[in-house]
This record gives C-alpha cells, structure tokens and sequence, in this order.
C-alpha cells in the first residue's frame, strides 16, 4: 500500500488470530539512506508478518513517526540532513515515544560509536551488513513476533 510520495508501508498477512491477539502487526520502522538496506530489511520484515515502515532520514523519520507510531525503529547512524545519534535523541527526549526502542545501524563496530549510540538513548546495536537472524533477533528482543 503506498500513502504519500516515498512512503511505503506494507501491511503483513496475519491470521485472524494474529490480529486478535495484537489488534495489529507489530509495526517496525527502518531508517536508512541506502535504498538497499530499506529494501533488504523491509522484505526480511515483511516475510515474518511484520508491518514496515521505511524512511530514507532523520526528518522524514521524524514526521513518519508521529504518523505510523512504530513499535521498533531500525536506525541507520550515517545519514545526511539529521543523523542517527541526533535522531534518536531527539526520539528519546520525545514524551510520547521515549520508550520505543530504536536500534541502531552502522557499518562501523567501534567501541565509541556503540557508547555515542547509549549516550542518545538506543537499546541496541547492530553492525551493517547484518543476517537476517540477527535483524529478527533484534525485533524479537524488543517488541516479539506478530501475535506472539
């Protein structure tokens, strides 16, 4: 389904149970400047149930956010406009959405870029490329699975 120029939201085909369990998919956001990474983690998402939501910044995240809610965000830190670490912060100091999590995306495995990512506020990290087990053992950890 697509709302709006560059908004692709795709909705998971759940049981009725799922849905009457949950009310809806659990709704996961990713956000990165690389069509590529969106893409790929949209169609891993997708295939578990999961409904995604994909943003190619920090601003566009930002505006999705208040309209999509999303129970997870997938957060890529290299980005242009508005970064990762000041996204997330800026998400953090939210009081509506303080408390979801947001996990953070790099290529890079430094020691200071998983601290600078604490400082802001993220719950997790997770080094780019990244499998599909470890992009669900993210969501799982945080939110759970689809009806679950």
């Amino acid at each position: 389904m697509q709302r709006g120029a560059g908004t692709t939201v795709i909705e998971a085909n759940l049981s009725q149970e799922d849905v009457a369990v949950t009310g809806r998919a659990y709704r996961v956001m990713v956000v990165d400047d690389s069509k590529t990474i969106r893409r790929t983690a949209e169609t891993l998402l997708r295939k578990e149930g999961f409904e995604v939501v994909t943003a190619m910044d920090g601003f566009e995240a930002l505006g999705k956010i208040v309209d999509y809610q999303p129970d997870l965000i997938f957060l890529d830190i290299m980005m242009p406009r508005l970064d990762g670490y000041q996204t997330c912060a800026l998400i953090k100091k939210s009081a509506k959405f303080h408390a979801t999590p947001v996990v953070m995306l790099s290529s890079k495995d430094g020691l200071f870029d998983r601290a600078r990512g604490r400082m802001v506020g993220s719950d997790q990290y997770l080094t780019k490329p990244f499998t599909k087990e470890s992009l669900l053992k993210a969501v799982a950890t945080h939110v759970g699975r689809p009806g679950g």
